[in-house]
């Protein structure tokens, strides 16, 4: 086995990772939940969470525990919360789509299914891009897991997802939140009232509230601008607006799907300018910070063994194989495997691996994540408790 590079971690799932954060929330609120060889609550926010009998949960897009402790004078609402299992780690790869469907299934990428922003889709020699999925490959069969919204709904507990409007219906929201009732939000007035609302209208709840803007933000302008810092000020309203509004015997949950970091121009390696890594290539997926490369049957080992010497120590670069056996997917079941790349490049430092001529949009970003570094994949979780739990 090719062992990841010392700057890259695998993510601990079961023990303090995204993966963990709902089964523990749904398990506070009395919800038998089945994730396997997994522990139903890991966090131990049964104890944390002190009686709850509504719980919510707020998902910041691009919210690193990293760039919470560096604004602390920007978002002291976030700053003041309590932290009941301290930082957290993203799924492999740091990205949105796969960390929405770990959360919501509470399970490693490696069984959800959900393995990158972009995937091969085995046997038809195309992609899938899960941002822009809408019913094809039907959801249900590509992320068959058992949701966690699903377990919650079965024992008795309503659950409500609020997320943008214009995600009502996509692939990735019916695949990873079935099970929950998903009223879209116009803003963020409208899903601050939403989650309150739907927290306050049953006897027990289970609510989630997602907000994507900061991680566009950090995208487009980069995390050192000043449209992020009044992004996140923004958030930090939003979060104390939540506080504020909570029932007596509900508790809030912050967390994020991953951290970002800017990219320089001098650590921007173009894929174009190195037309020998894309000989033999029948398909290059993934993102800019975490590479799927997938071959033409039988060039495997050459494209393996271009991609390693070519990029050095921009990037760990091993086969599918490797890359499963470092865990960084948890246990990969066979019939997901081959979503995985034959050759996966993850990046490291701040390098990013762009194609301009094949995605001139995301090789023109400022901000980026997908890969495993410290600040990529810490997240925060923090907590605060209505009025009659302490």
């Amino acid at each position: 086995m090719t062992p990841l590079a010392p700057d890259l971690s695998a993510p601990r799932y079961g023990t303090a990772t995204l993966a963990d954060v709902l089964p523990s929330a749904a398990t506070a609120l009395g919800v038998t939940v089945e994730r396997g060889d997994l522990p139903a609550d890991p966090l131990g926010l049964t104890e944390a969470l002190g009686g709850a009998r509504r719980v919510a949960v707020l998902l910041v897009d691009g919210l690193g525990a990293d760039l919470v402790r560096a604004h602390a004078d920007i978002a002291p609402t976030l700053a003041a919360l309590a932290r009941p299992a301290g930082d957290l780690a993203a799924p492999c790869p740091s990205t949105t789509p796969v960390s929405l469907a770990t959360f919501g299934t509470g399970l490693p990428p490696g069984s959800h299914g959900i393995l990158g922003f972009v995937t091969d889709v085995p046997g038809e020699d195309r992609a899938l891009n899960h941002v822009q999925w809408r019913d094809d490959p039907d959801p249900d069969v590509w992320q068959a897991r058992r949701t966690v919204f699903e377990q919650a709904e079965a024992a008795g507990v309503p659950s409500t997802v609020v997320g943008p409007y214009a995600y009502a219906g996509s692939g990735l929201t019916r695949a990873v939140y079935r099970g929950a009732a998903y009223p879209g939000a116009v803003s963020h007035g409208d899903l601050c009232a939403q989650v309150l609302h739907s927290l306050a209208a049953t006897p027990r709840a289970l609510v989630y509230g997602y907000v994507a803007e900061l991680d566009l933000t950090g995208h487009v302008r980069g995390v050192d601008s000043p449209a992020w810092r009044a992004q996140l000020a923004f958030v930090d309203r939003l979060v104390e607006e939540l506080v504020t509004g909570l029932p007596d015997d509900a508790a809030l949950l912050v967390t994020a799907d991953h951290g970002m970091l800017d990219v320089p121009d001098h650590t921007r390696f173009d894929l174009d300018e190195e037309p020998a890594l894309l000989e033999d290539v029948r398909l290059l997926a993934g993102e800019p910070r975490a590479r799927y490369v997938h071959a033409v049957a039988g060039a495997e080992a050459d494209v393996l063994a271009r991609w390693r010497e070519v990029l050095g120590h921009r990037a760990w670069v091993g086969s599918r194989d490797e890359a499963v056996a470092t865990g960084v997917f948890g246990p990969v079941d066979e019939q997901v495997a081959g979503r995985i790349g034959d050759v996966v490049a993850l990046a490291r430092g701040s390098w990013a691996l762009t194609t301009p001529s094949l995605e001139p949009g995301p090789s023109s970003l400022v901000g980026y994540h997908g890969s495993l570094t410290a600040t990529e994949l810490a997240i925060p979780l923090l907590a605060a408790r209505g009025r009659a739990l302490g």
